[in-house]
């Protein structure tokens, strides 16, 4: 599994490795019933504490997208086609919110950003 710690990030770690196996899953490099690291030898892979890799796990397995056995390990979960489908869209949306608001603190206008939205759609039609 390949994960990155940014260790001056403002994000906590245990949120950088939430976000980038969530994002693994959801983009298939990972698939269902694959066996992740143990906590041990991911936090001893990354030089972290193995609670911080605990936590992230945790959270993956109350998002529903890990399942952790005891005594056998934390599998990537059968997933639902639809979670996968409204993980994906919430991130299109948060870009373009992103962008929205980039432009409109540039000085653009609603109007404005919709006619560029439509023509760079068009483009790629």
């Amino acid at each position: 599994m390949n994960i990155i710690i940014n260790h001056t990030s403002m994000e906590p770690i245990y949120e950088q490795i939430v976000r980038q196996i969530r994002g693994q899953i959801i983009e298939g490099s990972l698939k269902e019933n694959e066996l992740l690291p143990s906590v041990r030898a991911l936090s001893r892979e990354l030089k972290i504490s193995a609670l911080t890799v605990k936590k992230a796990y945790d959270l993956l397995d109350e998002e529903g997208l890990i399942v952790t056995v005891h005594g056998k390990g934390s599998f990537v979960a059968e997933t639902n086609r639809n979670l996968i489908m409204e993980e994906r869209q919430k991130e299109v949306e948060a870009d373009l919110e992103k962008a929205i608001r980039r432009g409109i603190s540039a000085g653009l206008t609603c109007k404005e950003i919709r006619e560029m939205f439509t023509c760079i759609i068009s483009d790629l039609e």
